[in-house]
C-alpha cells in the first residue's frame, strides 16, 4: 500500500491527498466539498480535541452550545464581520419539501418560504452576542469565558481534504470581558494555548505574531496566529485569537454596569482552531512511506505483530502479548495487539507504516526463547532489539524520544527553510527557488503589503512576538521600516 503514494519530490499536492485516502483519515463525501472523517481519523482528532479541552478548562473556560443557524439580519449588525464572510455563506429559505407533482422525487414547497433566511454558522460572534445580551448586566457577570466545539460552513469552491473544505469541525471560544486589558490578556492567553498544543503535542514548531490590518479576522481589532511550515515549504495559519475590542457589544447593544456605577459596552475576543490541524500534522511530519504521528496524538502508540507457523506458537505468542499490553497499558500506552490470521506479517507492518503508529513489536518463537522483542520505530525506520523483562520503560522512553525528535526534525527544516532577506529581487527568488519563511523589512502600509501579494503571492503571516526591532528600507517601496515582518506563500 505505501509504494502507492506518490513521492513529495514529484507532486507534493497528489501525495498529500493520496495520504489522508489511503491512510484510512477521510474522503470526499457525495456533498461536493464536504468529507467525511473516517474511524482512524477522527481518532486522531478526538485526542486534539481531549487535550485542547483540558487546556481549556484549565484556564477556566467552560463549554456551550449555540444554534447552527443564525438570522441574517444578524450578520448585518457588524459590517466588517459580513463583508468578510458574505461570499461564503450558505442560506436556508425553506423549511418544507412536498412531494413533486410529476411523482419524481421531492421539491421545495413554494408555501415554506421563511420569512427571514437563515444563515448556515460560518462562524458564531453574530448569534453568542446576541445571546450574551440576555446574560449581561453588571460587571458581577463577567468574565465569560465560553467554548464550543461545533461545526461551520464555508462555501469554499477550491477544496482539499482537512486543509479547506465546505464543511469543517473546529473550536470557537468567545469571551466578555470588562476591561479592554482583560480581554487583551485573554487573546494573548489563548494563542499560547494554542502554540503550548502545537508544539507539546502536535510536534509542530510555530511562530507566534499578529496580522497585519489586511489579514486580520474581520470584525477584529487584532488578530494573533501562529504559523506553521510545511515540508513544501508553504505556510498554514494553524490558530487563531482575536481581540474584538467593543464591536459586537455594540452591534448588539450589550452593555454593563460598571463597579462605578457607570454603564459601559462589554470587551470581546474570540478564538479556534479546526480539524485543518489534522493537515498540519500530516504535511508537517509525514513522509514517502506514509504517515509519522507524534506519539502524544498517535489514535494507539503501540501495535504488536506475532511471527508464527502453528497456532501452538501463536498461542504461546498470545500469552506472553497479553502480560506485555498489560504492562503497556499499566503505563497509560495505547496499544494494538494484531493477531488477525487474514494477513502477512509483512502486509501488518507496511500498514503501521502507512498509518504512522510510532513502535511497532514484532515477537516470534525464537524472541521468546531470548527474552527479547523486535523494536521498530516509525520516525526513523530503524529496529532495535529490547528485553522483554522491562519491555514498559523501555517503550515509555522510546516514545518520548519520539516525541522530541519528530518536533527537533521539524525545528531543524523551519530553521534552514528560514531566510532574511534585503532586496525585492532576493525576496522573489527566494520565494522561487527555495520558499520557505521570509524575514524582511515592510513599510507598514496596506497597499504595499497588496502589491507583493498581488505580484507575488507571498502574504504576510505574522508580525512576530519575539521579533527584534531592527531599522531598514521596505524591500518594496524603499520607505523606512522598523522591524522584518513573515511573509510566505501560505495554504
Amino acid at each position: 500500500m505505501a509504494k502507492e503514494l506518490t513521492s513529495r519530490s514529484e507532486n507534493y499536492s497528489q501525495w498529500y491527498n493520496d495520504l489522508v485516502v489511503k491512510a484510512d483519515l477521510a474522503e470526499n463525501s457525495a456533498v461536493r466539498g464536504c468529507m467525511v472523517i473516517k474511524p482512524y481519523g477522527y481518532a486522531i482528532w478526538e485526542k486534539m480535541q481531549a487535550e485542547l479541552d483540558r487546556m481549556f478548562k484549565e484556564t477556566g473556560h467552560v463549554n456551550a452550545y449555540f444554534p447552527l443557524f443564525i438570522p441574517k439580519s444578524f450578520l448585518s449588525k457588524e459590517a466588517d464581520h459580513v463583508e468578510g464572510f458574505a461570499k461564503e455563506c450558505a442560506v436556508v429559505t425553506h423549511y418544507r419539501l412536498k412531494n413533486s407533482p410529476d411523482g419524481k422525487g421531492v421539491v421545495v414547497d413554494p408555501d415554506a418560504k421563511l420569512e427571514e433566511e437563515l444563515i448556515v454558522r460560518p462562524t458564531s460572534e453574530t448569534i453568542i452576542w446576541n445571546t450574551y445580551k440576555n446574560w449581561i448586566q453588571s460587571y458581577r457577570d463577567l468574565p465569560i469565558l465560553c467554548n464550543q466545539w461545533a461545526n461551520v460552513v464555508r462555501w469554499e469552491m477550491r477544496t482539499r481534504l482537512f486543509l479547506r473544505t465546505a464543511e469543517f469541525l473546529w473550536q470557537e471560544g468567545h469571551t466578555a470581558h470588562a476591561t479592554m486589558v482583560e480581554a487583551m490578556e485573554e487573546t494573548e492567553r489563548m494563542i499560547n494555548v494554542y502554540a503550548d498544543f502545537a508544539e507539546n503535542f502536535m510536534a509542530v514548531p510555530v511562530i507566534k505574531g499578529a496580522k497585519s490590518a489586511n489579514e486580520r479576522f474581520a470584525g477584529a481589532l487584532e488578530t494573533y496566529t501562529i504559523e506553521a511550515l510545511m515540508q513544501d515549504g508553504k505556510a498554514l495559519q494553524s490558530g487563531t485569537s482575536h481581540f474584538l475590542g467593543q464591536n459586537f457589544a455594540k452591534a448588539f447593544d450589550v452593555r454593563f454596569a460598571t463597579k462605578e456605577g457607570k454603564e459601559d459596552f462589554v470587551w470581546a475576543t474570540s478564538w479556534g482552531v479546526s480539524t485543518r490541524l489534522l493537515g498540519a500534522l500530516i504535511m508537517a511530519h509525514s513522509d514517502d512511506n506514509g504517515l509519522v504521528l507524534p506519539p502524544k496524538l498517535a489514535p494507539y502508540q503501540v501495535v504488536i505483530v506475532p511471527i508464527y507457523r502453528s497456532e501452538e506458537q501463536l498461542a504461546t505468542i498470545d500469552a506472553k502479548v497479553a502480560e506485555v499490553v498489560a504492562k503497556l497499558k499499566a503505563r497509560g500506552i495505547s496499544v494494538k495487539y494484531d493477531n488477525s490470521d487474514n494477513k502477512k506479517p509483512g502486509w501488518k507492518f507496511a500498514e503501521y507504516e502507512l498509518k504512522g503508529v510510532p513502535v511497532r513489536l514484532a515477537l516470534g518463537p525464537r524472541d521468546l526463547e531470548n527474552g527479547t522483542v523486535e523494536v521498530a520505530r516509525r520516525d526513523t525506520l530503524t529496529k532495535e532489539v529490547a528485553q522483554l523483562e522491562n519491555i514498559d520503560q523501555y517503550v515509555a522512553d522510546l516514545l518520548d524520544e519520539i516525541q522530541k525528535n519528530i518536533y527537533q526534525k521539524a525545528f531543524d527544516f523551519r530553521t534552514a527553510n528560514t531566510t532574511k532577506v534585503d532586496s525585492y529581487d532576493e525576496f522573489k527568488e527566494v520565494l522561487k527557488n527555495k520558499g520557505g519563511f521570509v524575514l524582511a523589512h515592510w513599510d507598514g502600509s496596506s497597499e504595499t503589503e497588496q502589491r507583493i501579494k498581488e505580484e507575488t503571492k507571498a502574504t504576510i503571516r505574522c508580525l512576530p512576538f519575539d521579533g527584534e526591532m531592527e531599522e531598514g528600507t521596505c524591500i518594496y517601496s524603499g520607505k523606512p521600516s522598523n522591524r522584518r515582518v513573515l511573509f510566505a506563500l501560505a495554504y
